[in-house]
């Protein structure tokens, strides 16, 4: 039996001490309520250890898991067809529901899978003294601009390793905390100073930087790095947590356009929780084209989406809504996280919730969690002037 999303405990929220603001959202034929709170936290360390990678424009796990608590129980199936890092699907594993994921960027898969069957410290400290680190024949010399010569051979043999070697847990693991470590802006990655991990910036952009900082790559010990990222990473699992991982069963991911699903039975789904691909702010391929080096992925041939105005952006939701339709079951929600004010004029949620409609859906209620809770009243006015600290969710419902 579908489980149906409570309206009047949103309206009586008061889990951080703050009343919900309700104001109506005019629709073509009504209306629907918004609730205006914070459901949730932002804090980092509130979250389980294992969702401690970078990823681009990633929401943090309270948000699913706000949704996931109220709409699903034990063995109910979470999905997320934009799952980037796996926030979403992670969550829901480490609550006992089954997962599946889809995302076109192969790196989503990379993080995610890996984090489903944590190994032990002691599994990967001996499979990385099983690796000889120390020559490799293909090394991108123009990847000096990142990594000090023996840091970069090291990074190439590693490479070379996971793609001539059979992948298991714990190769998965040591590829997935790789990924995460390749840049960054700080002595814990196995670059020199560079943008945040979540995104490579160019070869020349990296010359730059280092002309600029008067600067040249320091070696890094990758093994030791691992290691480190490793613990810090498996701080939280326990033997519980991995018997609740295990327990969920195999996922199912896939590496399909969103709305080309066919892997995917019909009404199987309980809860979808995702954000969609941000309009004309992020590219994706600029961003991940060092992580697909590294998985010898060639990320021009990915098909990244990437949305440059708004009838294309909303065009492409209402056939993925229709595909999320025909996924869910009867009586199943849809969490659409459409994030905070696009360029400070622009509401997605005016976007996305004509495409679920079109679709077949019908809106609940649109959820603003201002987790700090000021310019209430910027969040919602249509000449808003101000971003404000906020999660923007549509919810939509499938008819029982």
């Amino acid at each position: 039996m579908a489980i149906s999303l409570n309206l009047g405990k949103l309206r009586t929220f008061r889990q951080f001490g703050r009343r919900t603001l309700e104001v109506p959202h005019q629709l073509t034929d009504g209306v629907m309520p918004t609730f205006v709170n914070q459901f949730w936290t932002a804090a980092q360390r509130e979250a389980h250890s294992l969702h401690e990678v970078s990823y681009r424009a990633c929401f943090k796990p309270q948000l699913p898991g706000f949704f996931i608590e109220r709409l699903t129980r034990k063995g109910h199936i979470v999905y997320d067809p934009y799952m980037g890092r796996g926030t979403t699907l992670l969550e829901a594993a480490l609550g006992g529901r089954r997962v599946v994921g889809n995302d076109i960027n192969p790196v989503g898969r990379a993080f995610l899978e890996a984090r489903l069957e944590p190994p032990t410290l002691e599994e990967v400290e001996v499979r990385l003294d099983e690796y000889d680190l120390g020559c490799a024949s293909d090394e991108p010399r123009e990847l000096l601009a990142f990594y000090h010569p023996d840091t970069l051979t090291q990074v190439a043999a590693l490479k070379r390793r996971f793609r001539t070697t059979r992948m298991d847990p714990v190769g998965r693991w040591i590829q997935m905390v790789a990924l995460s470590r390749l840049t960054g802006h700080s002595s814990g990655f196995f670059s020199t100073y560079t943008l945040p991990p979540n995104q490579a910036v160019t070869v020349e952009s990296q010359r730059r930087i280092n002309r600029e900082r008067g600067e040249k790559p320091p070696f890094r010990d990758v093994r030791a790095l691992i290691l480190r990222k490793t613990k810090s990473l498996l701080r939280d699992v326990t033997c519980e947590t991995r018997q609740t991982l295990l327990g969920t069963g195999s996922p199912t991911l896939l590496q399909e356009r969103a709305e080309m699903t066919g892997e995917i039975d019909d009404e199987s789904v309980d809860l979808v929780v995702t954000s969609p691909p941000f309009m004309n702010v992020v590219d994706y391929a600029k961003d991940n084209w060092l992580r697909c080096w590294f998985l010898g992925v060639d990320e021009k041939r990915v098909g990244f989406t990437h949305f440059c105005d708004l009838e294309h952006w909303q065009e492409e939701m209402t056939a993925v809504f229709a595909e999320l339709r025909r996924l869910l079951k009867p009586g199943g929600y849809i969490a659409f996280e459409v994030g905070d004010i696009h360029h400070r004029k622009v509401f997605l949620e005016s976007h996305a919730i004509p495409a679920g409609i079109a679709a077949g859906l019908s809106p609940v209620c649109l959820l603003i969690n201002d987790y700090e809770f000021t310019k209430t009243s910027d969040i919602w006015l249509p000449d808003a002037t101000h971003g404000t600290h906020t999660n923007r969710v549509v919810v939509f419902r499938k008819a029982p």
